[in-house]
Parts: C-alpha cells; structure tokens; sequence
C-alpha cells in the first residue's frame, strides 16, 4: 500500500516542493521509519503522530511503514510534516479516498490531534501556487497569512478530524478569503509621527534627504539628544510599500516567526532596532538553518 501527499519546505525565505511517500508492508515486524535526511524535528513527527491518531482511534502502527521525504538529497527541517504525514498513513490504509494531487498539506499536530501553526508558511503557499497546486490545507493559526496567495484555496482547520471529515466530504467549509485592499486601508496609521518632532531642524533635513533617497544615515550624540526618536519616526515619511514589497517583506517576517498566530501583511516599513550587545548572527542572520537576521526583517524598511 503506496501513497504520496504534497507538503513544502522551506530553504532560506524560499521554499521547495516535497513529496511525502507512505509505504506500509503487509509482511515484517511492527515499525514507523522515516527517511529521507529528516532532522530532529522531523524525526520525532513519528510520535505526534501516532499519539495523535491513536487518540482519534485509529490503531494501524501494527505494519512496518515507511515514510520518505523526497527529492532525498537535501536535510528537511521543521514540524510542518506532522500533517501530510497523518493524512498519507491514513490515505495509504484506504481510510481516506479523496483524490489530493491538487493539495498541499503543511501543519504540526499536537498529541490531542489538534493543528498547530508553523512558521514559513506564505513561502511554501507561493511555491506551491506557482508549481501548479489549487488548494492547501493547513492550522487555521495560518490560514490568513496564506490566503494572501490569491491563486489557492486556503482551508484552514483547528483540529485533525475536521480536516478528515472534510477530506470525507462530511464536513463543508469554504475557502479563507482575504482583500489585500483591505490591510493596505489600514496602512499609513503610524503611533510614531514624525510630525511630531519639535526642533532637531539639521537632524530633521538630514532624516527627510536619506528617506528620500533610501540613503544610509549616521545619528552622532549623547544619549537622549533625539537619534533614536528620530530614526523610529523615518517610516511615516517613506513611500507607501507596493503590493510586492509587501509580500517579500511578509514572507520574511513569516519565516522568522514574527506574524505566527497573526496572520497580516506587513504593509507598514518595518523599523528594527537591534540591541547594541547583538551577535553577528542576529543582526545579519545565518545560523544552521539560515534563518533572516534583523538586517532581513527590516526588509524594505530600516534599521537603528
């Protein structure tokens, strides 16, 4: 019994396709193997999800099984295949029919079979949208963040049987539907105005000259003379952000975690203040699993 469901993973801010392929032997000792250069995360999706099925009563952990996450020739890291692994297991037993080639599954269960949000997600919608998929099913945490992608049908769900109630055509539910008009409506609402600076004349023309040409800008004084108030009121001056530069921006801030559970599109220029004790790998970004530093998250924005 052979089956394979759609998932992503996520490269940088990018992401790739990735095929998750369930095998389950009628012959051999009971075991649950995952292959593929899984990571550590990935590798204990094995016991989410058994924990998470058997709570949902379904006892099939009796076979060998085998999961291979393919192409095999890159590590794969992250929670996101918890539930394109739950659906192939039970697709592979023939307890799910419904046809998926169109479907892409991302999202983490917890042991109660309940649907956790992950990061990374509007990358891996993109990717998809643009290799040919319709429909992605996933946390309804992150479901407002990945109906920014027009062209798919964004299912979003709190709970693993809902989503296989769905999949069983006993449960109806509507694509998550998003105007992008409707963040950019919300825009330009600033809490910091730079009108509100009084004095700072030469620091103020300075300000204005850099935003105007997206020039580098160096602040020189003694604490509390105004550098930072100032640099924190430069993006109520800049340009409204276009639609692309909004979705670049987003995709970096989902990668790094920091619209998980919001869902909205960054349609402000961000503004990042690393502090002054920062690593090099914080400010710039890096780390084993190239996540973006706080150069990358002030993305079309600045940085103090």
């Amino acid at each position: 019994m052979f089956t394979k469901i759609s998932s992503s993973h996520l490269v940088g801010i990018e992401s790739v396709c990735v095929d998750v392929e369930v095998d389950i032997k009628s012959m051999g000792m009971p075991s649950f193997t995952v292959v593929g250069l899984a990571e550590g995360a990935v590798r204990e999706s094995r016991e989410r999800v058994k924990s998470s099925l058997k709570n949902l009563g379904f006892n099939i952990f009796s076979n060998a099984i085998t999961v291979n996450l393919a192409p095999a020739d890159f590590k794969k890291e992250g929670t996101h295949f918890d539930l394109p692994m739950a659906t192939g297991l039970l697709k592979a037993f023939g307890i799910i029919d419904a046809k998926l080639d169109d479907t892409v599954f991302i999202g983490e269960l917890s042991l109660d079979a309940k649907l956790r949000g992950v990061n990374g997600v509007l990358p891996m919608v993109i990717d998809a949208a643009g290799a040919g998929f319709k429909k992605v099913i996933l946390p309804e945490e992150n479901a407002e963040e990945a109906s920014v992608v027009s062209e798919m049908e964004v299912f979003g769900f709190s709970t693993f049987s809902d989503v296989l109630r769905f999949l069983q055509g006993e449960l109806e539910k509507e694509p998550f539907e998003t105007d992008i008009g409707d963040y950019f409506a919300e825009a330009r609402k600033f809490s910091l105005d730079f009108a509100d600076v009084k004095g700072q004349f030469f620091a103020k023309r300075a300000a204005e000259i850099a935003a105007a040409g997206m020039h580098n800008l160096l602040f020189i004084g003694s604490p509390g003379s105004g550098k930072t108030m100032i640099a924190k009121r430069i993006p109520s001056i800049l340009p409204v952000m276009t639609i692309d530069e909004a979705i670049q921006t987003t995709k970096i801030h989902s990668v790094a975690g920091l619209i998980r559970g919001k869902g909205n599109l960054v349609v402000d220029r961000p503004f990042v203040s690393p502090h002054h004790t920062s690593s090099d790998v914080s400010v710039i970004g890096g780390t084993r699993e190239v996540k973006p530093g706080a150069v990358s998250v002030a993305n079309y924005g600045l940085t103090n």
